[in-house]
């Protein structure tokens, strides 16, 4: 990898600056890619903008900048394209920022601090090599600042044809995902967070594999239509929505259960009900509850350690089960009446086993 530090001033960079949505954004003439296949999309808020804008006004340096070559001549942004496209969106006049308590775009500014800005020197090194190099370098220059994602990472190692089309549906503000899904989905599409837990959900985990093997194919639309059928069981087996529905790992349960027979009427009662069980601590977990019927997915609540240090005492340690003495920490508290059957967490419905009672009263 060669590396060459180069003096690039704003008028120069924001030459030609074009932003055509998914086909990409490009300045400098038309000859620098601002958002190559592995780069994030724009995260910058106002204030971030703004500092940005403040820096070059003040003449203060910024943080410098990393260009790939291209034996074409072009070049596309290593490292640096939040830092960019403010620039270059001030500069064409999409956003403001305040000066002497004012807003101001580029276009109102007087001419000598217009000329101040565009003639403002941005330090940028043009590197040269492989791509597998360039490659290694642009996660190593990321390791300070604002940390790529495991799945932004992901996505320039196997940047290809069908990462571009599944960002397409998973990976723009106001997506088709976000659109259908994003009651049920929590992270944020632009940092990768819907495509990475669609692809966990289809690969059964296995995301490396699953984006090596499709890298080079034209269309991403297998994993879109994975995503609605998931989507569309999950709004089939619970029609009524709650909020706790956000964030359950719906494509694992999709997996394992979404062949099985279901009456809709049904779960949503179920639903309805545990949601109002004052011993169901995990609320968020009554929906896979209802599929595996495994308790430890509510947190059945427990007890406390007043509740059990007084229930010790009554017992005077004795295990009723073995009938043997035990000190406090090895004993567990223990519902006598389980929840299944309607037992609750109060203090008549506690007794201290010993650990070996409990596990096998548990296993019955």
């Amino acid at each position: 990898m060669q590396i060459e530090l180069n003096e690039v001033t704003v008028a120069d960079l924001s030459k030609d600056y074009k932003d055509d949505a998914e086909n990409g954004v490009t300045a400098y003439g038309g000859k620098l890619d601002i958002r190559p296949p592995y780069q994030r999309e724009f995260i910058y808020k106002d204030k971030q903008r703004e500092a940005v804008i403040d820096t070059v006004l003040k003449g203060f340096p910024l943080n410098v900048m990393y260009w790939a070559t291209h034996t074409d001549g072009t070049y596309e942004v290593m490292d640096g394209q939040q830092r960019t496209i403010s620039i270059c969106q001030y500069v064409a006049g999409v956003y403001s920022v305040p000066i002497n308590a004012q807003q101001m775009y580029f276009g109102n500014l007087q001419t000598d601090i217009q000329q101040r800005i565009l003639g403002y020197k941005l330090m940028v090194y043009f590197c040269t090599g492989e791509p597998s190099e360039k490659l290694d370098w642009f996660k190593t220059i990321n390791i300070a600042g604002e940390r790529l994602t495991d799945q932004e990472l992901r996505n320039a190692v196997y940047h290809g044809p069908w990462v571009s089309d599944a960002k397409r549906y998973f990976s723009k503000t106001g997506c088709a995902a976000y659109g259908i899904g994003g009651n049920y989905l929590t992270g944020s599409p632009i940092r990768q967070e819907f495509l990475e837990t669609v692809i966990r959900w289809i690969s059964d985990g296995h995301i490396d594999q699953y984006m090596a093997e499709h890298q080079q194919k034209d269309s991403a639309e297998d994993l879109w239509n994975y995503f609605n059928s998931v989507i569309s069981w999950v709004q089939t087996v619970y029609s009524h929505y709650y909020k706790e529905m956000k964030g359950v790992d719906w494509g694992t349960l999709f997996n394992k259960y979404g062949t099985e027979e279901h009456d809709p009427a049904e779960m949503n009662s179920q639903v309805a009900r545990l949601m109002e069980d004052e011993e169901v601590s995990n609320r968020k977990g009554i929906f896979a509850y209802l599929l595996s019927h495994e308790e430890k997915e509510l947190n059945i609540r427990a007890f406390s350690e007043k509740q059990k240090g007084l229930a010790y005492q009554r017992q005077q340690g004795i295990c009723p089960i073995c009938h043997k003495h035990f000190e406090i920490n090895e004993m567990e508290g223990d519902h006598i009446t389980p929840w299944c059957e309607g037992g609750k967490t109060s203090d008549d419905n506690l007794q201290m086993l010993c650990k070996d009672c409990n596990r096998r009263k548990s296993d019955k």
